[in-house]
């Protein structure tokens, strides 16, 4: 089985009904807020790794975390830090997996050509021109991979790690199928 690095998990939750985020800002030195060039408020943590954007809805957008635990992490780290500047956090905060984003390595070098033909040209985005990779879209599970002639691949898109895996590995049995790793 290829090794599969989950590189970033973009997760979203809901904080409150509606943050005031000029308060936030003021309260909050690591906070970035600038709403003349972005709506949301910028929340960078150092452990774990990540930043987390916040929104007057309510919303938040974490990103960076390699781990689920780590956006569980993020996520506890913000609501306590705004339960203490008084806003009324929303209890048992529910966390939706928006995006995955994973590398891995199938082994062998891949002649690019070769495989967009081989794989079916309706699925795949090759301009060898504009981008030295070849996007690969799977339906099942319904991700995006990234393939390079180094047979290092970069897998988007994904809610779940099981996905990212299955992907992986139906990708990498199709190659080998196909006589396309070398």
């Amino acid at each position: 089985m290829t090794d599969v690095a989950v590189q970033n998990i973009v997760a979203s939750t809901v904080f409150a009904e509606k943050l005031d985020l000029d308060m936030i800002a003021q309260s909050l030195e690591e906070a970035e807020y600038e709403p003349e060039q972005f709506p949301g408020l910028v929340y960078r943590i150092k452990d774990p790794k990540t930043a987390t954007l916040l929104f007057t809805s309510g919303k938040a957008n974490c990103t960076g975390a390699k781990n689920l635990e780590d956006v569980r992490k993020t996520v506890d780290i913000i609501a306590d830090k705004l339960k203490k500047l008084g806003v009324d956090v929303y209890k048992d905060l529910k966390i939706v997996v928006q995006n995955i984003v994973a590398t891995a390595d199938v082994g062998g070098e891949m002649n690019l050509t070769e495989v967009a033909t081989g794989l079916g040209l309706e699925n795949i985005e090759y301009e060898p021109e504009q981008f030295p990779g070849l996007v690969y879209r799977i339906k099942e599970p319904k991700v995006a991979m990234l393939l390079f002639s180094s047979g290092k691949i970069v897998c988007a898109g994904a809610k779940n790690i099981e996905d990212v895996s299955k992907a992986v590995k139906k990708l990498t049995e199709e190659l080998n199928s196909l006589g396309l790793l070398h």
